[in-house]
């Protein structure tokens, strides 16, 4: 039997690569699209080849997909970081909506041609930070409250638009995932690999903005679980893909140094309004209870496995699998 091809947009980012190893154990074959002059991030032998795109070039994005003719698509592939989109909220549009259109229309195409494509596009929480309803569900309206957030929204419109005309595709709203594959641009990693390094002995205080921010933190390779679980029953709707759970990011921070064996840390943090979103209210936590109950999907993995797999990696990271509790002051 021939094994599935899917394609895999986003292939250097964390979940492009958890994604790409389970797609590999599971006997796929793999077309990872990856952002021109760069490397996956694993070896490109065995099931998987890389095809350079920008996903800014419509025209490029459908190309890759029409020379390929996958049986599935991913498509993580976005400006990733809410931060980064208020700075280039014109390059966020590009990347991340309008590279979501160009890969629905080409899906559809081959689908009109007979080979039937299933997409997996990872919308996001992002799309209810501007709600005001807690917990969101797949019936919560949409308001968005930044760049990030307003370019997801239309991609998950469009793909709704796309279902409608007979595409299979699943919006995956996919709340916040973590892993020691996290770049230090984001919050998590940034408090784990502070922490870490404060705990072998650095002065350097971690430098953070708003501690009482909430958010469904779960774990990347449980999220990649439940994307793959959507494609392999072809979903065709809407699924919230979160852990039902909020914590603070305060809370992130005290379990972290608790991890590192530091239970004094409060004057080892520092607060940074310019590190505080311009929009940041809602408790953005999620109920998964539509995937669950369809497909069977739980996450296996709790709020403090998260921390502390990412803070033990850190410290190995520095050398130190175990902190030097006395370069503490």
């Amino acid at each position: 039997m021939t094994p599935p091809r899917a394609l895999v947009t986003g292939a250097n980012g964390q979940d492009g690569h958890l994604l790409i190893e389970e797609l590999v154990t599971l006997g796929w074959d793999v077309v990872a699209v990856v952002r021109p002059g760069r490397a996956v991030g694993r070896s490109s032998g065995g099931n998987v080849v890389m095809s350079p795109v920008d996903l800014a070039d419509p025209e490029s994005t459908r190309r890759v997909i029409t020379d390929h003719a996958p049986d599935h698509i991913f498509h993580l592939g976005a400006v990733s970081s809410v931060s980064e989109s208020w700075h280039d909220p014109l390059t966020t549009a590009r990347v991340t909506a309008m590279s979501t259109v160009a890969i629905l229309e080409a899906a559809s195409a081959l689908t009109d041609l007979g080979h039937r494509v299933h997409v997996v596009n990872a919308s996001s929480a992002e799309i209810f930070a501007g709600s005001t309803i807690t917990p969101q569900d797949e019936t919560t309206p949409i308001a968005p409250a930044s760049p990030y957030g307003a370019a997801k929204a239309y991609g998950h419109t469009m793909a709704g638009v796309a279902r409608s005309k007979g595409l299979q595709v699943a919006n995956a709203i996919l709340y916040p995932h973590e892993s020691p594959l996290r770049s230090t641009r984001f919050v998590t990693r940034k408090i784990t690999a502070g922490v870490a390094a404060i705990a072998v002995g650095s002065t350097e205080p971690l430098v953070l903005g708003n501690l009482d921010a909430r958010r469904d933190w779960g774990w990347a390779g449980d999220h990649v679980s439940a994307m793959i679980t959507l494609a392999v029953n072809r979903a065709n709707d809407d699924y919230v893909v979160a852990t039902g759970e909020s914590h603070s990011v305060g809370e992130f921070v005290a379990t972290a140094f608790e991890v590192a064996g530091i239970p004094e840390w409060e004057h080892l943090v520092t607060t940074d309004p310019s590190f505080v979103r311009p929009a940041d209210g809602v408790d953005l936590v999620g109920d998964p209870r539509r995937i669950r109950d369809e497909f069977g999907w739980r996450p296996r993995t709790g709020f403090t496995e998260v921390v502390e797999a990412m803070v033990r990696h850190d410290l190995a990271l520095l050398g130190a699998d175990q902190p030097r509790r006395a370069a503490i002051a």
